[in-house]
């Protein structure tokens, strides 16, 4: 943090300042010197807001130019979570690539995982012989997915606000629907569950009931939300006509997501370019025009509805089926199921490779050692994720392991319109805009 020290003598002499500083930054020194050679520079200070500020939803890092509470110039300071997932999968097979895609937008792990899958499919041409049934469960998880991400944006912008009801009830359901996806994926996040050709393993026998009783708890709950929060004139206060961002400058800035559909174009992938069946199912692109904060929060809150229709419709459509591609030189692990252990373990697949199919063995050790090759070329494929356009752009060089992988992270491009929300406002509608971006930092950083 930066603070201005000004010692003057009150009866004669001229005031002098110095800017004291702690931490290191490379900008630092250069900042200062800036803010030093501008008019009225002893009237304005450089602040840090993070990288451990609970508000910035993660490590992010905002170097913010004050005079008094107004905010004259903000920036964004990013990489404290960098863990190399892109790189990363370079050195793993197509397969393994997988479990470190799920690992950047943490909060909607699926999301990732489809996307990446998604493009291996396309390259391998054979999109169009995934199986209804791992379709219909791609999609059911995915918009329970989105529930679970609006719940926290919510949660977490009305803790920063000072609702802390909000927070706890936001948490509540958020945890019933982790329960549900740990009890189909094994994990509570970074599930590793969409394959390259379908998913991991097929729903446990009880699942569709217990999502069935789950979807009117969940609706009934939302509305817990509207009574807090709709007419609330403390939030309102906090985020109508804060955070302003138009049309104009949501697509000049590649931003999408609730924060374009907030300002009243209702951009949705999920329409514009259906993907895994969904233009087979009907729900609607909810939009608000007034491009706020408040805009945003009406947004998620109605997306969470619609999500609920979807799954409805998922539950409608689950018929008996395989849930992965037939071939056996694409389709590892193809035969895995959840018993009563919880690891995935099919026995009759174990007794067929290991005691009755030297050639069955054969397949499955190349498969997991090695991987399948994929042909050369390179596409780009997206999907709707809580936060925007999550699109996946892989490069084959027709090996066993990707040429390259790059995630277009929506936190990563929405993140750049912060300064033009915030810059012009009080220091305090910040952490409101934050919230209303809904930023994930490992999406960012990746």
């Amino acid at each position: 943090m930066a603070e201005t020290n000004r010692a003057a003598d009150h009866d004669t002499g001229p005031r002098s300042e110095a800017f004291t500083t702690s931490g290191a930054a490379q900008d630092w020194e250069q900042l200062l010197a800036e803010v030093s050679d501008r008019e009225n520079a002893q009237e304005r200070i450089v602040v840090n807001l993070g990288p451990q500020h609970p508000s910035t939803h993660g490590v992010l890092r905002l170097i913010l130019e004050l005079e008094g509470e107004t905010v004259l110039e903000a920036r964004c300071g990013i990489g404290y979570l960098h863990t190399g997932i892109e790189k990363n999968c370079e050195y793993r097979t197509w397969t393994q690539g997988v479990t470190f895609v799920t690992r950047a937008d943490y909060l909607a792990p699926m999301f990732n995982e489809l996307a990446y899958c998604l493009g291996v499919e396309a390259l391998l041409g054979v999109t169009d012989q995934v199986p209804e049934r791992a379709n219909v469960i791609r999609v059911m998880l995915m918009e329970l997915g989105r529930i679970s991400s609006h719940l926290v944006a919510i949660a977490t912008a009305g803790m920063e606000l000072g609702a802390v009801t909000v927070m706890t009830f936001g948490f509540r359901e958020r945890e019933l629907i982790l329960d549900m996806l740990e009890a189909i994926t094994g994990n509570r996040m970074n599930h590793a569950y969409i394959r390259p050709g379908g998913v991991l393993s097929d729903l446990p026998p009880d699942a569709p009931e217990r999502i069935r009783q789950l979807i009117p708890l969940l609706r009934r709950r939302l509305g817990d939300y509207h009574h807090l929060l709709d007419e609330n004139p403390i939030f309102k206060g906090r985020t109508q006509d804060v955070a302003y961002l138009a049309t104009a400058g949501c697509l000049a800035l590649g931003v999408t997501g609730p924060i374009l559909r907030a300002t009243g174009l209702p951009h949705d992938l999920r329409k514009s370019q259906p993907y895994c069946g969904y233009q087979d199912y009907e729900f609607d692109v909810p939009t608000e025009t007034d491009a706020d904060a408040y805009s945003r929060y009406r947004v998620r809150i109605a997306e969470m509805h619609q999500s609920l229709r979807i799954v409805e419709q998922c539950l409608d459509r689950l018929r008996p089926g395989p849930i992965m591609l037939e071939d056996p030189n694409i389709a590892w692990p193809a035969r895995l199921s959840l018993g009563g252990d919880g690891q995935g373990i099919d026995l009759e697949r174990v007794r067929h490779i290991m005691a009755q199919s030297m050639e069955a063995l054969i397949y499955h050790f190349k498969l997991v050692t090695e991987g399948f090759r994929v042909p050369a070329g390179q596409v780009y494929t997206a999907v709707e994720s809580p936060r925007g356009e999550l699109g996946a752009h892989l490069v084959s060089d027709e090996g066993t392991r990707p040429y390259r992988v790059h995630l277009r992270d929506p936190s990563f491009s929405n993140l750049q319109a912060l300064p033009a929300m915030v810059e012009g406002g009080l220091l305090a509608d910040v952490i409101a805009a934050i919230s209303s971006l809904d930023p994930v930092l490992g999406g960012v950083d990746r």
